[in-house]
């Protein structure tokens, strides 16, 4: 079965300053893998091609048996592709709820159970107490659930955090990663890219650590459990 997502070879950098050498990696349908690396390895730029924000100089992106890495931003999004970005990115002068509906969207691609508005507060109950605050009257652990949440009702095939929980108190942190948890359990296929290792290991399927633009290793967690000079080595911990 050919992977959901394929990236082969993705070369990217800002003006003449090269940041991905060939990037390979791949998530199936249904599996959860992360991003591994330390801060300026070409993790996020890798995210922004994928989003198409930001134009790949070579290689394939290939999701859902499209290639993708010349398409616009709404196109890709509409293919199902989601996104929890960095630092949330919430509307602070709309509402939870219009948030929420701002870009919300049926997708026939999708096969998982459909989210809807009532789901989605039903899965974050907190955002339906809070609906009709403003974006910006939020803590930091509530813009986190409001991003998800958003990004589940384009209702997607794959969806991609970026930093799932940097920033977020310890409980908060924990809601989050039970959240994670039950979407895996689901069958939703996840990129998650975070800083906090141990809960990774738990959630994820398979992780590919990067350095300096390139995937230097890849595996499952009961690898990495086992590599503790590639953990060092690579991830400082």
């Amino acid at each position: 079965m050919k992977p959901l997502l394929n990236v082969t070879g993705l070369q990217a950098g800002y003006g003449a300053a090269q940041v991905l050498f060939g990037v390979d990696f791949s998530v199936s349908e249904g599996e959860v893998v992360t991003l591994l690396g330390r801060n300026g390895m070409g993790r996020s730029t890798t995210i922004k091609c994928l989003f198409g924000l930001l134009a790949s100089k070579g290689g394939e992106i290939e999701f859902g048996g499209k290639r993708v890495e010349r398409l616009a931003s709404h196109q890709i999004a509409k293919l199902g592709l989601g996104l929890v970005p960095e630092g949330r990115q919430v509307f602070p002068n709309l509402t939870v709820e219009e948030n929420l509906v701002a870009t919300a969207r049926i997708n026939s691609l999708n096969r998982l159970k459909p989210w809807t508005l009532e789901r989605v507060y039903g899965f974050f109950p907190r955002l339906k107490e809070r609906r009709s605050n403003l974006g910006s009257q939020l803590s930091g652990g509530e813009q986190q659930m409001l991003a998800i949440g958003r990004a589940l009702l384009t209702n997607p095939r794959l969806i991609v955090l970026d930093e799932a929980t940097e920033g977020l108190a310890p409980l908060i942190r924990t809601e989050i990663w039970n959240a994670l948890g039950e979407l895996k359990a689901e069958g939703l296929s996840m990129i998650v890219i975070d800083k906090n290792l141990g809960p990774l290991l738990d959630l994820a399927d398979r992780h590919f650590v990067m350095e300096k633009g390139r995937v230097v290793w890849s595996g499952d967690s009961n690898a990495l459990r086992a590599d503790p000079q590639t953990v060092h080595e690579y991830l400082g911990v």
